[in-house]
């Protein structure tokens, strides 16, 4: 059952959406990436889903796949003006050759900014917050009017990640994550398969890419992930954490 059709039948949103969401992993639990994202773009939620992309270290693999199923599928970007430059590059790079008509880019608003970090400098101080305001907020924003959301979250990426299910509820939405249980030799054996190509920081010996300020190379056997906020006791931006911003198990993009 859809989440729609949950309200014209009078069940409370949000069991049904509990009920919605148990139903699909029970559905999709063997089923291919390919399956997911199909299922959930043409029936599912169609008309009402959109992919969120970081155009980060192997973001292309994802982007082509729901290009496959639909290449006017919304795709969300969030510009937090700290990016890398070649991130930007690789944005427009897989915008032109996947064919995506509707890639959506959004930016923390002046007034945040003004208010929060005027002088652009507080990733020194607050991490937190910078993401907060630089990339919870404006995500926020670019999902209303959507009830479902595509990620790209796997459970090889980290710790918090390893129970990671195709299906889970993100306050209000569903979350789909078609390749949850892909490992990092399946993406990059898909991405060499489909000749994608990759980011240009991840030669440079970036695994993972957030911000420029806040991310680092990563040496040879260290966590993929390590070089993002180095040094501190954070491992999400927010933007996954289940009330988008109050962590309860630290489940970015």
């Amino acid at each position: 059952m859809a989440l729609h059709e949950t309200f014209s039948l009078g069940v409370d949103p949000e069991l049904g959406l509990q009920a919605e969401v148990a139903a699909l992993n029970a559905q999709f639990e063997d089923a291919t990436a390919d399956d997911i994202l199909r299922a959930a773009i043409r029936h599912q939620f169609a008309g009402g889903i959109a992919m969120v992309s970081s155009f980060g270290a192997d973001s292309s693999v994802l982007l082509h796949m729901v290009a496959q199923v639909d290449p006017s599928t919304p795709v969300l970007f969030i510009d937090t003006v700290k990016l890398f430059p070649a991130t930007i590059l690789y944005r427009d790079t897989l915008i032109e050759k996947l064919g995506l008509t509707d890639v959506r880019t959004f930016k923390p608003s002046k007034d945040d900014l003004e208010k929060t970090d005027p002088a652009g400098m507080l990733w020194m101080s607050d991490t937190d917050t910078c993401c907060h305001v630089r990339k919870v907020v404006p995500l926020e924003r670019a999902l209303n009017g959507f009830e479902a959301w595509i990620s790209g979250r796997k459970r090889h990426q980290s710790s918090t990640r390893t129970s990671l299910e195709h299906f889970e509820i993100d306050a209000g939405r569903v979350k789909v994550n078609p390749l949850a249980d892909w490992s990092a030799a399946e993406v990059l054996d898909y991405a060499k398969s489909h000749d994608l190509p990759p980011h240009p920081l991840v030669a440079e010996g970036y695994p993972s890419i957030g911000c420029l300020p806040c991310t680092s190379k990563v040496a040879p056997g260290e966590d993929p992930r390590s070089g993002r906020w180095r040094g501190q006791d954070k491992t999400e931006c927010g933007i996954h954490w289940p009330t988008h911003g109050k962590e309860i198990d630290g489940s970015g993009i």
